[in-house]
């Protein structure tokens, strides 16, 4: 990745952990899931309105790091429109992309990819896949608080 290219994704990564898209109440969700990362004390509560099988609406509320609140503004911007399995193929691919399974390529992630830098701080990848193991969790209807330990 070149210093520019990373440059960049560190702007979208600042932007969105400052100004996060859809942060909020959702009153009429249809699905919703709570998400912890004990080791840093990031919080997520995620909500989704899915109608007919599809994510129609999806917000987040809570408290985390720049890069647990970017996660969770780019992957609700990214969850609009689809359906429940191309949520599921979403969240499998960055997944991997963040542990370095090498099923995936970037581009298919589209703006997702500003976050594969997080695969050099392994520290820091709980921190950015909270939102979307709470995200597997709403669209399984589970009840208990889910945690990246």
């Amino acid at each position: 990745m070149t210093a520019d290219l990373r440059d960049l994704y560190q702007e979208v990564i600042v932007d969105h952990g400052r100004r996060p898209r859809n942060f909020g109440p959702l009153p009429d969700a249809s699905h919703q899931a709570e998400g912890f990362n004990p080791l840093c004390g990031d919080r997520l509560n995620l909500r989704l309105k899915v109608v007919d099988g599809v994510i129609e609406e999806a917000r987040f509320e809570g408290v985390g790091c720049a890069i647990s609140t970017a996660s969770a503004s780019l992957m609700t911007e990214a969850l609009k429109g689809r359906g429940a399995s191309e949520a599921e193929a979403l969240f499998a691919g960055f997944h991997a992309m963040l542990t370095g399974e090498p099923q995936v390529t970037p581009s298919s992630l589209g703006k997702l990819e500003v976050l594969a830098g997080v695969r050099e701080f392994p520290s820091r990848i709980k921190c950015a896949t909270l939102a979307w193991h709470t995200l597997h969790a709403a669209l399984h209807s589970e009840s208990q608080p889910v945690t990246t330990e």
